[in-house]
């Protein structure tokens, strides 16, 4: 669902977001590690995604998903990989991982991936409003590449993930 907003004289569209509360186990990956500003995100997240996509075609890994961009901080450390059914040995610089598990706040984002703040903030609000406490790493989680994409970027599905703790305080 979308709403309209007027902001700065010009009109955008407001996304608006069903966030879920969800209990999770932890999910094998194949990542690289990197540290990136803001800016470096829209590059560094595609050319690491890349780089693990080669070696585990190299090395015939079975059960590869989607690609995941885990966030372990406010700094830009993290982690850019492909999920996994089934842990990881490790190759070169490409490294065995996981999802945290626990309580998740999640949204789905419809859209490009510039608007994908967008996400974070109403999760952030949300888990705010509801009691929960963000509890550490967040993550994305980008649906494998459909042509039709390019003439519609509006359908271009991320899953987005924040691990949270109840605030007994606030929440019941």
């Amino acid at each position: 669902m979308t709403g309209l907003a007027a902001t700065s004289g010009f009109r955008a569209i407001r996304m608006e977001y069903d966030i879920r509360l969800e209990q999770h186990s932890r999910r094998p990956l194949a990542v690289v590690r990197r540290r990136a500003g803001l800016q470096e995100l829209a590059k560094i997240i595609p050319e690491a995604c890349g780089t693990v996509w080669s070696v585990l075609r190299a090395q015939k890994v079975p059960g590869a998903g989607r690609h995941v961009a885990l966030y372990w901080d406010d700094e830009f450390n993290l982690e850019v990989g492909v999920e996994l059914d089934s842990p990881f040995a490790g190759h070169g610089e490409v490294v065995s991982s996981a999802t945290p598990a626990g309580a998740l706040a999640t949204a789905v984002h419809f859209g490009p991936y510039d608007r994908l703040p967008e996400a974070h903030q109403a999760i952030r609000r949300w888990c705010a409003h509801h009691g929960y406490t963000l509890a550490g790493p967040n993550w994305e989680i980008y649906g494998h590449w459909i042509h039709d994409w390019c003439a519609d970027p509006a359908k271009i599905r991320t899953d987005v993930f924040y691990l949270v703790k109840v605030d007994r305080e606030l929440a019941g």
